[in-house]
């Protein structure tokens, strides 16, 4: 009957001609997100399904999170916890996370007033510029950076600026930054471990910010998604710094750390004032996020400190797999101080750029990696670089540098 109704209508001709149209439309977008194109992430991993390519691009583990953390999750959703949540955050879960801060920093924070869950990291990043940036504000960014930022700070009609860290050591040119530092800059956005290079901040960069803001009177927003994989030196957030609470946004998720990323479970920390206007933008984002794995996500941050030091362990363990094994295939490799990431000079093998290597290494070699020129305002900067990553089982990444060196070959 379904389909004889359909048609029978379609039969109908059209009246004053308003359906006879059927050219193509041009898809469209507010001009504040025009410029922006589907994600590299999504493009790469279509392109790895197509080709039976071993993802080593984008940032998700091919294994899965630990039990007691999984099962702290079933429990919730068997006794009930299935409806909304409070808006900013279950009290456990606030509290987990207060816990935990004030463990890894030695900061008393009010889990009531001061801390904000979100879903996942990349809502509560989109929270802070929409809850915080006025249009016309400025914003330093530091290149390469996560993709998000760009476009959340294009919602909030902010202007971007911008300070290029180059290798070997993707260091923080000082004067540079100094010099774009105006009367309308409003914060500086910041990423430690740093997503893609695997830089970390030292303390002496992170002191230069801190003097910068303090005597501008500019805000930082400080995401730490991948604080608890710290390989060379201690993670050090910002806010811990004196003088830098009352003015810093810390943001940070359970994903990475806990190989969960698909639960989106991300927070926020801030001192009251700086909380109203993000709580304000996240209410009107998400309201909340998912309730039996708040429960879950308090679990997991009270996990004992032998978990995460089995987790750096394996880590490292996966990093010089694929550090190694890129070196032997010709690579340039970069050191990579933090994070599951590992940015490689591609030029080695004669591609023109990043985009046309990533495209030869899933279709000729079977292997995806990230093109880091999609993560610069200035695409030049980023185009002789490629990003890898070694979230995956130590059987994978082994795959991986043998199909690299069986196929891949050097020019000149």
């Amino acid at each position: 009957m379904a389909a004889s109704s359909v048609s029978a209508a379609a039969a109908v001709p059209a009246q004053d001609g308003a359906a006879q149209n059927s050219a193509p439309k041009t898809p469209q977008a507010a001009k504040r997100l025009e410029k922006f194109k589907t994600t590299i992430f999504t493009q790469m991993s279509s392109l790895a399904i197509k080709h039976g390519a071993i993802n080593l691009g984008q940032g998700f583990p091919n294994f899965d999170g630990p039990e007691f953390v999984k099962e702290a999750a079933i429990q919730a959703i068997r006794d009930g916890k299935n409806q909304y949540a409070r808006g900013y955050g279950i009290p456990d879960l606030n509290s987990a996370v207060a816990e935990r801060f004030k463990k890894d920093t030695g900061l008393s924070v009010d889990p009531e007033k001061e801390i904000t869950i979100t879903s996942g990291c990349t809502e509560a990043i989109a929270a802070t510029m929409l809850g915080l940036i006025n249009p016309g504000d400025e914003v330093i960014l530091f290149a390469p950076y996560y993709d998000s930022y760009e476009a959340t700070l294009s919602m909030a009609s902010a202007k971007i600026k911008c300070v290029t860290l180059r290798p070997p050591n993707f260091s923080i040119p000082v004067d540079e930054l100094k010099s774009i530092v105006s009367k309308n800059t409003r914060a500086i956005l910041m990423n430690t471990p740093h997503n893609p290079t695997g830089k970390m901040f030292t303390r002496e960069e992170l002191n230069v910010i801190a003097s910068l803001c303090i005597e501008h009177d500019i805000l930082v927003f400080s995401d730490e998604v991948y604080d608890k994989l710290a390989f060379e030196m201690d993670h050090i957030s910002i806010a811990s710094l004196p003088g830098m609470y009352e003015r810093t946004v810390t943001l940070n998720s359970l994903g990475k750390t806990f190989s969960l990323t698909g639960w989106k479970i991300g927070w926020a920390i801030a001192p009251a004032h700086l909380t109203w206007g993000l709580r304000q933008a996240h209410s009107y984002l998400t309201f909340a996020t998912s309730t039996p794995m708040q429960f879950a996500a308090g679990t997991a941050l009270r996990a004992p400190d032998s978990y995460y030091e089995e987790l750096r362990r394996d880590y490292l363990v996966k990093k010089s797999i694929l550090v190694e094994g890129l070196k032997s295939v010709g690579f340039k490799v970069y050191p990579s101080s933090g994070t599951y990431f590992v940015i490689v000079d591609h030029t080695p093998f004669g591609l023109e750029n990043d985009v046309a290597f990533c495209e030869y290494l899933i279709k000729e070699v079977g292997v995806v990696a990230i093109p880091t020129s999609v993560f610069y305002l200035n695409p030049e900067d980023g185009k002789n670089l490629v990003r890898f990553t070694f979230c995956k089982d130590e059987g994978t990444l082994r795959s991986a540098v043998e199909r690299m060196k069986e196929k891949l070959v050097k020019k000149g």
